[in-house]
């Protein structure tokens, strides 16, 4: 959160008698791994010389090429404010680099700079995401597991009574602040116990850690207060869903690129390109934004979530929105992204699209401002506006079409990835499941 040298953070472990420090990085999957280091061996992580097995990590390595090194990001520095009781726990956030210095291709942050690199090719010097987690809240039960009991029955900006949440959720922005987080908004959202909490942007790696520690966070203090956080999409069926919106921005040095105060809608013609190429290429990357199989549960009709791709600067029911700030505020908002999807891919495959469309000078389709929710199916198609992937295994074989999201990933990444999902929905498809039992077992 801040600007470190390895003498700043010698001192602040010794300030505050910090006792472990914890090594993070994150896996192809999007969760959050760490080796955790007594304060003793600070030295030797700040040098580059820890250590770990990379084949015991989803996607790395193969046993025979195990060994992998942390490097720490020093300016990730952060101490964990709710461990002061047992010897304070601080921490970095790592990228993985090989025995012989160069990045692991298979680490999701190091691919993002990779992307990142080929941005700064074109002459854009940031990539500024705004995040908008949502997460829902559930009772623990007597043996401590997650129920699937909401704490409130609010809605959408409800305030206590209603919303049982809201110390939790004040407690949860509290450590966030004491931690560095600008938070802009914090309030329940449309279905039953859930939330969301909303944070100030940050160039494009930096979000994403914020992210990571987001969620880290959420999960450790709703714990607090007998409570487990969740960010799957949609837990609850006949409720909306939790997105992670990304509002995103391109900047050349302290100049927003997608800003012309000369067009209609204040929109510059860069904005323009970069909002085809993810519309061009949204099918191919649904499948890192939306990863799992009940990411599709979400996209469906009736719940606000973006189920059709087309753009708009005046209503909110299609895939990418133009929020209506102008100016160095100005941003396209992708609204399909889901909260379990790893963010560092998630990130890599809409910044590589919108290049691609900037690359092609692409022409964007024309704004659709009507509510695409109550058009009909002719109506839809004669507006030219398509769907979004049905489930999990058409996104991963429009995935498997898509070379610019492919080249996005890198093929260590995309070959590890698809191997893993195609795993994940063959358990589902094979899987019998409750609502077979009840529709079936008395009917045959």
């Amino acid at each position: 959160m801040g600007k470190y040298t390895k003498d700043d953070i010698k001192r602040l472990v010794e300030e505050e008698q910090v006792k472990f420090i914890r090594l993070q990085f994150t896996d192809i999957l999007g969760t959050i791994k760490n080796v955790e280091i007594p304060v003793s061996q600070l030295d030797k992580a700040l040098d580059n010389k820890m250590m770990f097995d990379g084949s015991s990590i989803e996607g790395f390595v193969r046993i025979e090429e195990s060994d992998m090194y942390l490097y720490p990001d020093y300016d990730s520095f952060m101490i964990f404010p709710w461990t002061a009781e047992k010897g304070k726990v601080a921490r970095f956030i790592c990228d993985i680099y090989n025995p012989n210095g160069t990045p692991f291709a298979g680490d999701p942050r190091n691919n993002l700079k990779r992307v990142l690199k080929e941005m700064k090719e074109l002459g854009f010097t940031d990539f500024n995401l705004g995040p908008e987690p949502e997460f829902f809240l559930f009772k623990l039960d007597a043996k401590g597991e997650p129920s699937l009991e909401v704490n409130d029955h609010g809605g959408y900006f409800d305030l206590a009574p209603t919303d049982l949440g809201e110390n939790c959720r004040r407690d949860i922005v509290l450590e966030l602040e004491e931690m560095g987080f600008e938070i802009e908004a914090s309030h329940h959202e449309v279905a039953p116990g859930q939330h969301e909490i909303d944070f100030k942007y940050a160039d494009a790696i930096t979000a994403c850690d914020n992210i990571q520690t987001f969620k880290l966070v959420v999960k450790t203090i709703a714990r607090k207060h007998g409570l487990h956080a969740t960010f799957m999409p949609k837990p609850l069926f006949g409720e909306a869903g939790s997105g992670m919106h990304f509002n995103v921005s391109l900047f050349k040095g302290k100049e927003n690129a997608f800003y012309d105060e000369s067009t209609e809608l204040g929109l510059s013609e860069t904005a323009m390109q970069f909002m085809a190429g993810v519309l061009d290429h949204v099918q191919g990357f649904t499948a890192i934004t939306n990863p799992t199989v009940n990411s599709y549960k979400r996209l469906v009709p009736g719940y606000e979530a973006p189920c059709y791709v087309a753009w708009s600067a005046q209503n909110r029911s299609p895939l990418i929105r133009i929020p209506s700030s102008r100016g160095v505020s100005t941003r396209v908002e992708v609204r399909s992204v889901d909260p379990s999807a790893n963010p560092y891919l998630a990130m890599a495959v809409i910044l590589e699209a919108g290049l691609e469309g900037i690359r092609k000078k692409t022409t964007p389709p024309p704004a659709i401002n009507r509510n695409i929710y109550v058009m009909s199916e002719e109506e839809r198609k004669a507006n030219g506006i398509d769907n979004l992937p049905a489930a999990l295994d058409d996104a991963l074989a429009l995935l498997a079409k898509d070379e610019v999201v492919q080249r996005a990933l890198g093929n260590h990444i995309y070959a590890n990835f698809k191997e893993a999902k195609e795993i994940e929905f063959d358990m589902y498809r094979s899987t019998v499941h409750q609502w077979e039992r009840d529709q079936y077992m008395k009917m045959y």
